[in-house]
Order: C-alpha cells, then structure tokens, then sequence
C-alpha cells in the first residue's frame, strides 16, 4: 500500500478543513442537526480525527460530547436519555467521542450490565437511531478498525511517553486481555444496528493519517452542502473621544521569557 508523505497529507487536511468550514456556515445558514460517532477499540485513532474536524470550527457550532461514567442518578433513567440530552439544536453538529454504543462494547464486556439489559439495548438502538433520522437529523455512525499489533505498539508508546501517559488509562489495560470478546461484541453489535438508514461505517486506522483524510473526505461526501457568498466587510474608523490610558508601567506584564532561549 502506497504511504502517504506527511506533505500529502498536510495538503489535504488544509484543503478538508476547508470544506469543513464551509459545511459548518451551511449548517448555520440552514438549519441542520447532525451526529457523528465515533467508536472502535481503545487507542484506534478516535480522538485524533475528532480533533482535525474541531481544530477550525466555531465550538459553538461543532461540539464534542464525550460522557463520563454515569452517575447513580443517571443509571436508574432510561439508557438513551443522558446521550438524548446532547443532541444538536438546529444549526448545530455535535460529534459523540464514544457514544450509546458503550453498552454494546465496554459494558458488556467487562459486566458493566446485565444480558437483559444488553439484549434490550440490542434491539431498542435501532428505533431509537430510526427516530433520530426521521426528526430530520443526519447521523452518521464510524467504527474506527486497529489491528493487533498496532495497538500494543501505541499502548507500548504511550506507557513509555510522559506525554501520553495520561491516555493509558487501567480499562486500557483490561482491555488488552478480552481482545476477542471485543471483537465478538463489535460483530454482535453492527449484526443488529446496522441498516440502511444507519449504517455503520468502517475506518481503517493503523496510519492514523490515513485515517484522518478517509473519514473526512467520507463525512463531506455524505452530507449536501452548498459554500455561502460572505459580504464585503469594511472596518469602521476609530471614534477617538480623547480618552488617555494609564501608563503600561502600571500593568503587571507577563516575563517574556523567550527573550532567554
């Protein structure tokens, strides 16, 4: 398979980012609501691609969610509800780091629910993503595939890396060990949710580059938008009323310390 070269690769993403700006002042213009997931194994490339998307939008407009632990409140409503709450309003894209499909992954693997509550989830996720739909929302759903070996090479980077040790979190860890429940939970769960409506798209990401451009490149081709003509802006002159401001020796001024380097 060809590499991409990192000149490549940077071509592209400013050209993307573009669009993306683009889709998002459609999206205020018109009205739309759209979801995107995010799923796959631990260390798959989730968060890097997510934060390409963000890295030119307004938050305003583009939000991540990205749910914690549910408290005791929350585990005793119906499951969809806490996810529901941060659905987007209209003119907004909110993208879910990880998402209901916690159930059907981490959850039951580790024995975080029961089978009845597994198997409810099973068959309510696909009503509940159909309603989602036919609200009027786009939702798009991406299942990010790590192989093996590239996996323990970044849990390996990561353990070794100051700087990215506060990714390796111990469920991490855990997880290692049930490699192959989580591929039979992956399998068990696209069985059930995948459909024409909302179907489940999968991104190769052992090049984590790679991976950032096809899922890009692949969300701008499922969603219609079209590039707004902005009016010229002109800046107004400065009304000056006279106004004298204190002296900056008066201000306590952060050290340039670069002045040292």
């Amino acid at each position: 398979m060809k590499k991409l070269t990192n000149k490549a690769y940077e071509n592209e993403l400013a050209r993307l980012q573009t669009e993306l700006v683009k889709l998002q002042e459609w999206v205020k213009h018109s009205g739309m609501r759209i979801v995107i997931l995010f799923e796959g194994r631990d260390a798959a490339g989730k968060g890097g691609v997510i934060k390409r998307i963000t890295e030119k939008l307004n938050p305003r407009v583009c939000r991540i969610a990205a749910l914690g632990t549910p408290t005791e409140k929350e585990k005793s409503q119906w499951y969809f509800q806490r996810y529901a709450a941060h659905l987007p309003s209209a003119g907004e894209i909110v993208l879910f780091d990880r998402s209901w499909y916690n159930r059907a992954g981490v959850e039951k693997v580790m024995g975080f629910c029961t089978e009845d509550e597994y198997y409810a989830f099973l068959h309510a996720c696909p009503e509940f993503e159909r309603g989602l739909v036919r609200s009027g929302i786009i939702l798009l759903k991406y299942w990010f595939s790590v192989s093996f070996e590239e996996q323990e090479r970044r849990f390996m980077q990561r353990i070794n890396d100051p700087m990215k040790r506060w990714k390796l979190s111990p469920m991490d860890i855990e997880s290692r060990k049930h490699w192959v429940d989580y591929s039979k939970a992956k399998d068990q769960m696209v069985n059930f949710t995948d459909s024409k409506l909302c179907p489940w798209f999968v991104v190769e990401a052992d090049s984590k580059k790679a991976a950032r451009i096809n899922c890009i490149s692949h969300i701008l081709s499922k969603i219609e938008y079209q590039e707004l003509e902005y009016e010229e802006v002109t800046l107004p002159e400065v009304v000056d009323s006279g106004y004298q401001r204190p002296p900056m020796s008066e201000t306590n001024i952060v050290e340039d310390v670069t002045q040292k380097l």
